[in-house]
């Protein structure tokens, strides 16, 4: 890992091919070049605990083995008040499925585990919402559903997640 890379105070997990300026990119391939070559199923990660303000998961989580194990290993790393910032495919999107390396196929509202209002056993480190988005693929309707089912997601996901497919969703979650 380079000096100027370990000197960041954010981290980019999964990096791929979007590297971010400022960020110690983290990936499991050293065929796209990161700061630190990583897979993130193993645990712990050789980075320093309680130092990161702020992490990016872009695309990612949906292809570790464990979730909750992940999210903890976030915890452990983010500095008190930092925060971690998670995309996903929906699980009505075609791009959760499409991809054979996924492994799980998430909703809305699988993030408040780790907020400690619902089956809060499966990770002990524990964080605020802040912000979760339901995005739509591109199109003339996209803004309508993107408002219209942002304020009643739980009704989308019940009654018209597998007629209207959103594209991804957006978290953000904060240590506490």
């Amino acid at each position: 890992m380079s000096a100027s890379a370990a000197a960041s105070v954010r981290l980019n997990l999964g990096c791929g091919r979007k590297k971010v300026d400022g960020f110690v990119n983290v990936d499991k391939s050293g065929a796209v070049a990161p700061d630190l070559v990583w897979d993130l199923d193993v645990f712990p990660y050789p980075l320093p605990h309680g130092h990161f303000v702020e992490i990016r998961a872009f695309d990612v989580i949906e292809h570790l083995r464990d979730i909750p194990a992940f999210m903890d290993e976030v915890h452990a790393l983010l500095a008190p008040g930092g925060t971690i910032e998670i995309t996903t495919p929906h699980y009505s999107s075609p791009n959760s499925y499409n991809d054979p390396t996924h492994r799980s196929h998430l909703g809305l509202f699988a993030f408040d585990v780790f907020t400690g209002h619902e089956l809060d056993y499966y990770a002990h480190g524990r964080f605020e919402l802040v912000d979760r988005k339901l995005y739509f693929e591109p199109s003339v309707f996209a803004r309508l559903k993107f408002h219209l089912f942002n304020r009643y997601p739980r009704f989308y996901e019940r009654r018209l997640a597998w007629m209207l497919p959103a594209w991804f969703m957006g978290f953000v979650l904060r240590k506490r």
